[in-house]
């Protein structure tokens, strides 16, 4: 229980204000089809974040647990950096109606944009932290469920009100608090 709470808090919290956050506030401007759209950020995030637990899950198969605990360390304190730095976002003209449908759309625009991004690495992390795929992509998952719905629902003035530097100021202290843990060896 604790991997799938932890993972989705600190997903959560990471993803607010992210490029993909974003993406859903254009999609939900442009063709205002919010169950396609919501849809297609699912199945996209299943499929990358499944991939990226997976990856975890292997990683911390092949390496001593010392190698595994001090790239764990390293990582969340990287997280907690990146998450500080803010995504650069450019707003260009209206983009052309989609050929492939709303759904196919935001399923593949999602899973690219999600492709190195803040939240694939968390997950990448979480999964070898916890060993524990599946409660570790069911967490993420939520995470960016929890963040993604609201804003393809409310649209692009509620997410303008939110405080987001001091979200990505607690989303950093919870990654530096997890690689302090880490390091003293609670919670490990």
């Amino acid at each position: 229980m604790e991997a799938f709470l932890i993972s989705a808090g600190v997903v959560a919290l990471a993803e607010i204000g992210d490029k993909t956050q974003l993406f859903a506030l254009v999609l939900a401007a442009r063709f205002r089809r919010p169950l396609p759209i919501i849809a297609g950020i699912l199945a996209a995030t299943l499929a990358n974040h499944g991939a990226a637990g997976a990856i975890g899950t292997w990683l911390s198969s092949l390496l001593t647990p010392t190698v595994m605990r001090w790239a764990l360390i390293l990582s969340f304190v990287s997280m907690a950096v990146w998450i500080l730095v803010p995504d650069k976002y450019e707003e260009g003209g209206q983009p052309p109606a989609p050929r492939a449908g709303v759904f196919v759309s935001t399923l593949v625009g999602f899973f690219l944009l999600e492709i190195g991004d803040k939240t694939q690495i968390a997950t990448i992390a979480l999964a070898a932290k916890y060993h524990a795929l599946l409660p570790v992509v069911a967490g993420t998952t939520l995470g960016m469920m929890a963040v993604n719905i609201p804003a393809v629902l409310i649209g692009h003035s509620a997410a303008n009100r939110l405080p987001l530097k001091l979200v990505r100021a607690l989303a950093a202290v919870i990654f530096v608090v997890l690689s302090v843990l880490m390091l003293f060896g609670i919670g490990t």
